[in-house]
C-alpha cells in the first residue's frame, strides 16, 4: 500500500467514524487521549535514551534551568488547554475521531489552526531545555513538527474539507497551520 493510499484509508476512517454515532466516538475520545499522551511521554523518555546513547551530557536541572523552562512549559500547556477548551465548547474533543461538528475559529483558532499541536511543540522544546537534552531540543521535537505537518496535510485537512467543506476550506485560507501570522497594518 503506498503513502496516498494509506493517507485515503486513514481520511476515510476518521471520516466515518467522526460522522458516526455518539458512542463510537466518544469510546474513541476515551482511548484516544491518555493513547497519545503516553505515546508523547514515551517520545520524551525515547529522547532522553538517544542523548544517553549518543554520549550527550547528562546534567542535572538546575534551579535557574527551571526558572527558566516553566513559564515556556507552561505556556504550552496554557495554548493546549486553551484550544481544548474551545473544542469541547461546540462539543468536540481533541481526538481526531470525535473533532468538533463545526469550524472552531474562536480563541486561539482565530490565529493559527492547530493551537493545540502547537502548544505541544511548546512544552517539547519547554522540557527539551529543562532536561537539557539536546536530542529533545534539537532532533526529536523538529522532528515532531515535520510529522504532524505531514499527518495535518495528508489526513486530517483532507477530513477536515470533505466533512466541513467551504467553511474550512475558507478558513484554511486566512488561518496558519502553526504559528501565528504578524503583520504590520
Amino acid at each position: 500500500m503506498n503513502s496516498m493510499s494509506q493517507a485515503n484509508f486513514f481520511v476515510n476512517l476518521i471520516h466515518k467514524t467522526a460522522t458516526s454515532g455518539k458512542k463510537p466516538r466518544m469510546i474513541f475520545s476515551a482511548v484516544g487521549l491518555p493513547l497519545f499522551i503516553t505515546l508523547m511521554v514515551l517520545f520524551v523518555l525515547a529522547a532522553l535514551w538517544v542523548d544517553g546513547l549518543l554520549g550527550f551530557s547528562q546534567e542535572k536541572i538546575t534551579g535557574r534551568n527551571v526558572v527558566f523552562c516553566i513559564p515556556i512549559i507552561g505556556i504550552g500547556l496554557l495554548l493546549t488547554l486553551w484550544s481544548c477548551y474551545h473544542f469541547f465548547r461546540v462539543k468536540g474533543t481533541p481526538v481526531p475521531l470525535n473533532p468538533p461538528p463545526k469550524v472552531v475559529n474562536s480563541g486561539p483558532y482565530a490565529y493559527v489552526r492547530n493551537p493545540m499541536i502547537t502548544g505541544l511543540f511548546i512544552v517539547l522544546f519547554g522540557l527539551g531545555v529543562l532536561f537539557r537534552s539536546v536530542c529533545l531540543t534539537f532532533i526529536f521535537t523538529p522532528l515532531i513538527i515535520i510529522l504532524a505537518r505531514w499527518e495535518l496535510k495528508a489526513v486530517e485537512e483532507p477530513e477536515l474539507e470533505r466533512r466541513l467543506g467551504d467553511e474550512y476550506r475558507e478558513y484554511k485560507k486566512r488561518v496558519p497551520m502553526f504559528f501565528p501570522r504578524f503583520r504590520r497594518k
